[in-house]
């Protein structure tokens, strides 16, 4: 135990890994995740299975989208992993092959895949399977918006509506074995936090493009003077 890495080991590890500065908008996601990962990097039944892998990408792609320049975001992916002894490459990697392997099939074959424990199932589905199923199994909020992640792979016409999107996610993760009360709070607070988020990037753009045009109109001001 006294080996154990503190957060405030994690945070030294990857502001070594990445000395960028982070601008305001994005820090709080980033120390939430840098937390998040470094608690579930020492919890015992923890593993980082595909939908796990699903959800981190699904939570750090959705939420920096806005961060520029776009090249800075892999980086970021990379250092918040390795500072917690994960690998980004191939997390995004299992993310991409439960994708895949799984957005072929019917969202009914799935389910039909879960409730016969993975019989016939694709073996990256047959793994979370597994996984979900063992007694020492720590669930993370990071395995509800990878299997809501999931669903809108899969399609069905209510990719805009959030309600009808979670109870779909209700039943698929009821027989994932997944705390029913856990994944409903966990899926409503993604949605709610993913709409402050795209609300105060837009309101960012729209403030940079007002002193863009207040700059041209200065330029422009002091051109036709002299």
């Amino acid at each position: 135990m006294g080996d154990r890495q503190t957060v405030a080991d994690s945070k030294r590890r990857f502001y070594s890994a990445y000395p960028r500065v982070i601008p305001g908008l994005y820090r709080r996601v980033v120390d939430e995740l840098l937390v998040e990962l470094h608690l579930l990097s020492g919890q015992a039944g923890f593993s980082a299975d595909a939908l796990f892998a699903l959800g981190l990408t699904q939570v750090f792609d959705n939420f920096m989208q806005g961060l520029q320049p776009e090249e800075r975001r892999g980086e970021l992916l990379s250092a918040l992993c390795s500072a917690n002894d994960m690998d980004a490459s191939a997390l995004r990697g299992a993310a991409n092959h439960l994708r895949e392997s799984l957005t072929p099939h019917g969202e009914a074959e799935i389910q039909t895949w879960i409730q016969q424990q993975g019989e016939g199932a694709p073996e990256v589905l047959r793994e979370v399977l597994q996984h979900a199923a063992r007694s020492d199994f720590h669930y993370s909020r990071l395995h509800a918006v990878g299997l809501m992640g999931l669903l809108q792979d899969l399609g069905g016409g209510d990719d805009q509506d959030p309600e009808a999107l979670q109870k779909r996610a209700r039943e698929i993760g009821s027989g994932l074995g997944l705390q029913q009360d856990k994944l409903e709070k966990d899926m409503g607070l993604y949605a709610s936090n993913l709409e402050k988020m795209s609300q105060a990037v837009e309101l960012l753009e729209e403030t940079i493009a007002a002193e863009r045009r207040k700059r041209e109109q200065r330029q422009g001001a002091r051109s036709a003077s002299s």
